[in-house]
């Protein structure tokens, strides 16, 4: 993969970018979020700080945590942590909230393709598994849980404490989780990257199956998109 180095440094950042993008456009959208993003806006409701600070902090917190599940963190961790909450914050601020219903839905469904446009792109560079994803196989391989039990149980939670704090959970929430996995997995095909002449060909780190949505990167073991 030495070989390709550069091409998976930019396909690294130019999709932390677009993700980071993509979160802020949803937001904008506001017709409901992903969990994540949803928790994120209802601690952002209740700080002095903007949602793309809290991005940052829930993104450092989840990266201590791998501490005593042993998880080593890569480049693609620690760039999770520290691009995307700012780029949110800079897309909220470039793009205004549209009022009608007709210009949000469509910016909905941008943001949407656009998040699994990055997600393709950053998980097929094969940097590391972002703050949250690897929060969530370390505890599947820590408690041999499966991990579509351990994904599920901190979805549902971070989802439930993000609505209880007034983060936003709607028609935007659904159609993120029914939609992301089969783009994420489409982008893949689109933008990995081929093994050098005689090598054979290893699946992307993360390569997941159709149904959850890895942020910032996905271990082997993750079955799907977030």
């Amino acid at each position: 993969m030495s070989d390709h180095l550069p091409r998976r440094l930019v396909q690294l950042y130019v999709g932390l970018v677009l993700y980071g993008a993509s979160m802020g456009l949803q937001l904008r959208a506001a017709v409901g979020l992903d969990p994540w993003d949803a928790f994120h806006q209802g601690i952002a409701e209740h700080t002095p700080v903007s949602i793309g600070t809290v991005t940052v902090v829930v993104g450092l917190v989840a990266l201590l945590l791998w501490i005593p599940l042993r998880e080593r963190p890569g480049l693609g961790t620690v760039s999770n942590v520290m691009v995307l909450g700012p780029v949110m914050d800079a897309t909220m601020w470039l793009i205004p909230e549209p009022e009608s219903l007709a210009v949000r839905i469509p910016m909905l469904l941008f943001a949407i393709v656009l998040c699994g446009v990055a997600t393709g792109l950053y998980i097929s560079a094969r940097f590391g598994a972002g703050p949250r994803d690897g929060l969530m196989t370390g505890l599947h391989r820590r408690t041999g849980w499966s991990l579509r039990l351990v994904r599920t149980g901190i979805e549902l939670a971070v989802l439930a404490t993000g609505f209880a704090l007034g983060g936003s959970v709607g028609l935007g929430t659904v159609l993120f989780a029914l939609t992301i996995g089969p783009l994420s997995q489409f982008f893949l095909r689109v933008f990995a990257i081929p093994a050098p002449a005689g090598a054979s060909t290893p699946a992307p780190a993360g390569a997941p199956g159709p149904g959850i949505v890895a942020r910032g990167g996905a271990e082997p073991q993750v079955r799907d998109l977030i």
